[in-house]
């Protein structure tokens, strides 16, 4: 524990604790509205496009490099 040898001592760690409060309650709210923004409808369909975009590019990629390529039935009339 820390031993205080004058009142401007306390003032001044009071005011350090004050100012970090001050600190974690602006870095909370921020922290809520970045979650907000991640859950917002725009944000999930951008993310579920993004990863639809991202497994057809891979899947073109690995059709290239395997030389496989894209068996379509038809139907005879």
């Amino acid at each position: 524990m820390k031993e205080y040898t004058s009142f401007e001592e306390i003032d001044r760690d009071l005011e350090i604790l004050k100012l970090q409060t001050q600190i974690d309650k602006e870095e909370i709210k921020l922290s809520i509205e970045n979650a907000k923004a991640g859950i917002s409808p725009l944000s999930i369909a951008g993310s579920i496009l993004g990863s639809i975009l991202e497994k057809a590019l891979v899947l073109k990629a690995v059709t290239k490099l395997t030389g496989l390529k894209r068996v379509t039935a038809t139907v005879k009339k």
